[in-house]
């Protein structure tokens, strides 16, 4: 038996953006001839659920197609940081251990609030460092972003210079703390600095041979 976990956020004209800024939310154009109906979408890069590419902060950064599908599809885990207030940090993260290799979920009270919070939590300075210490391959958050009120930026830059994967606006208010497997999948686009992406987390074993 097995569960899958959509935490994917929704896409629709309306939904929640970053800061709330009008330019970021998504513009649907629908056309019909007869009974062909086509839409045009614009879209944000970093609109929804979204993995980041290094260009996105880091000058002459690699863009969205370095990041290699093998390695947003595979184990994760799901930390649970709900009591959590301001700043997921290095104390809260050693509590947990994350070892080598593992990608890292991190949920929060982010999860059950549906308008933007401009206090949002995320992951601090020392916490990335610590993560970046574990040499975890991903990090993927509740929020649209990984980090906020930080000049220059030092999570993502320090994610990004670890060659650790970014994930933001993850949807996890259902999902209990726990290993699961995962299945990230962001767009093909070419030369962009992220890509809105679909995620599932499965938990149990698939039935591959019937």
């Amino acid at each position: 038996m097995y569960k899958i976990y959509d935490v994917s956020m929704s896409i629709f004209e309306g939904m929640t953006v970053y800061k709330n800024k009008a330019e970021k939310q998504p513009r649907f154009e629908r056309s019909t001839n007869n009974y062909v109906s086509e839409t045009k979408i614009q879209l944000d890069v970093h609109c929804g659920t979204h993995v980041d590419a290094p260009l996105h902060m880091v000058p002459e950064g690699e863009t969205i197609e370095s990041i290699a599908l093998e390695n947003l599809v595979g184990p994760c885990r799901v930390l649970d940081f709900t009591d959590v207030t301001g700043a997921i940090s290095r104390e809260h993260l050693e509590q947990h251990q994350p070892r080598q290799d593992e990608f890292i979920l991190l949920k929060t009270s982010n999860s059950y609030q549906e308008a933007f919070n401009p206090d949002f939590i995320y992951l601090a300075e020392d916490g990335a460092h610590y993560l970046a210490d574990q040499k975890v391959s991903g990090v993927g958050i509740d929020s649209l972003g990984v980090e906020r009120s930080q000049p220059g930026h030092p999570t993502h830059k320090t994610l990004f210079q670890h060659e650790i994967i970014i994930i933001e606006g993850l949807r996890l208010k259902d999902v209990p703390e726990g290993r699961y497997f995962m299945v990230a999948t962001p767009l093909k686009l070419i030369g962009t600095d992220a890509s809105p992406a679909r995620v599932i987390l499965i938990e149990g074993t698939l039935p591959l041979d019937k």
